[in-house]
């Protein structure tokens, strides 16, 4: 039995020296191969969202718009390079979820740029209705910890419970 697939981390274009694929072409594919969704999530941006909606509804392919996000685990709006930047995979599951990524990615890059788009686990809490997050990549949280042997620590170096 074959089942569908969706692919649910997509850089774009508009992921600079990471993504190539443009909106319409991951939209057409997707359509061309059965995948009933297709998600992007760019680093630290929105900038094409609206272009990939358009283009996915076009091709019947149901959008799921996403965003792969820098968290300082320390705060968001220091700037001593002394923090990491983990990567965090958010996707919009609703229409407030759609909201609160758009507060989230426009916070990261007012508030919280220093070399990269940036937001905290305070602000994740605070803006988490509707959104669903994965551990992203290597890059992310948990992969990290568990690279560095420390599957027993939080990223800020405290002892978990």
């Amino acid at each position: 039995m074959n089942r569908p697939f969706v692919h649910l981390h997509v850089h774009s274009e508009y992921s600079l020296l990471d993504g190539a694929i443009r909106c319409c072409d991951l939209a057409r594919r997707s359509a061309q191969w059965g995948c009933p969704a297709v998600s992007i999530t760019d680093h630290g941006a929105l900038y094409g969202a609206i272009e990939f909606y358009s283009a996915c509804r076009e091709e019947g392919v149901k959008p799921v718009i996403g965003c792969e996000l820098y968290v300082d685990p320390r705060g968001h709006t220091l700037k001593d390079r002394m923090g990491r930047n983990y990567h965090l995979l958010v996707l919009a599951e609703n229409q407030e979820g759609y909201q609160n990524l758009v507060k989230l990615v426009s916070i990261a890059n007012t508030d919280g740029f220093y070399y990269r788009p940036r937001v905290d686990h305070d602000l994740l809490s605070r803006y988490s209705g509707g959104l669903i997050a994965s551990s992203a990549c290597l890059a992310g949280e948990i992969p990290s910890l568990i690279l560095e042997g420390a599957e027993d620590s939080s990223p800020e170096g405290h002892a978990v419970p």
